[in-house]
């Protein structure tokens, strides 16, 4: 067996052993609800501490291609980015839901998720947040991005991102079942749910390798959960009155426009990726 693969098998039975653990257990064994963010954040950290553990101690091939600087100089694209691409999202699914006639334009809910500040200032809010909140993600982001997928599939870049976010979405699979989100129709949900880590995973993938820094990956995950999901369910879902599966559907739809142009403008071909020190050429090149 190969270092590579020892490292990944491993990863993978700790990422998944205790998060899943934590998600089922957390609900079933000791009642509690897994909506609540600090019942969350144990299992979330898992796939950094897999990612950690393994860099250090089964490979120990360290953290120089890690990704954890900054790297602003010269980045800064990349940062708005992420940080404003998921409003831009939420403007798209919006449109789309309102030209395929499933909700009629209606903002006025904006106005009374906080007592007393206007929608457009929660929006603000909520914007302003969204970076500060970034570290919380860093937990999934620095095990998926920065470890798992440079390394499923070296040399095949999109069929690294397409495993990663298979995997990605597997791991989610349990909140199916302890009241995270809900489905009519169990199957098709998880299915469709697996289509949109799909299209997110691209464009996180794609923020990575093109900044060579895992944080712009952090922020736009904010962003994703914070913004675009949070923004359509109040205004597609509690207001509009559209059901989990439609809402989701329509926030695919929003995110696969997004990530066609990076995958069919060659987002991740070798030339235009930047590789951390120590970053090995072969997990990138076409």
């Amino acid at each position: 067996m190969s270092n590579n693969t020892k490292g990944i098998l491993t990863f993978l039975a700790i990422a998944f052993g205790f998060a899943w653990a934590g998600m089922l257990g957390g609900h079933f064994w000791l009642g509690l609800s897994m909506v609540n963010p600090l019942a969350q954040l144990p299992w979330a950290f898992t796939p950094a501490i897999a990612a950690i553990v393994v860099r250090k101690w089964v490979t120990k091939e360290g953290f120089a291609d890690a990704g954890m600087r900054l790297r602003l100089r010269g980045n800064l694209r990349w940062y708005l980015l992420a940080w404003l691409g998921p409003l831009g999202l939420v403007a798209v699914a919006l449109g789309i839901a309102v030209a395929t006639g499933l909700w009629g334009f209606d903002v006025a809910q904006l106005d009374h998720v906080v007592a007393g500040m206007p929608g457009w200032a929660y929006l603000v809010v909520l914007m302003l947040v969204v970076p500060l909140l970034a570290p919380a993600f860093w937990g999934e982001d620095f095990g998926w991005n920065s470890y798992l997928r440079p390394r499923l599939f070296p040399g095949r870049p999109m069929l690294s991102v397409i495993a990663s976010g298979l995997i990605w979405a597997v791991w989610h699979y349990p909140l199916a079942f302890v009241g995270y989100i809900e489905f009519d129709d169990v199957a098709l949900g998880l299915l469709l749910w697996t289509v949109s880590f799909q299209f997110q995973e691209v464009l996180l993938a794609w923020l990575r390798t093109r900044s060579g820094s895992i944080w712009p990956t952090c922020i736009a995950h904010s962003g994703n959960n914070m913004v675009l999901s949070l923004i359509t369910g109040l205004l597609l879902q509690d207001s509009g009155g559209l059901d989990t599966m439609t809402v989701m559907a329509i926030t695919t739809v929003a995110t696969a426009l997004a990530a066609l142009p990076v995958i069919l403008g060659g987002g991740f071909r070798r030339k235009a990726i930047v590789e951390p020190a120590g970053q090995s050429a072969r997990s990138y090149s076409t």
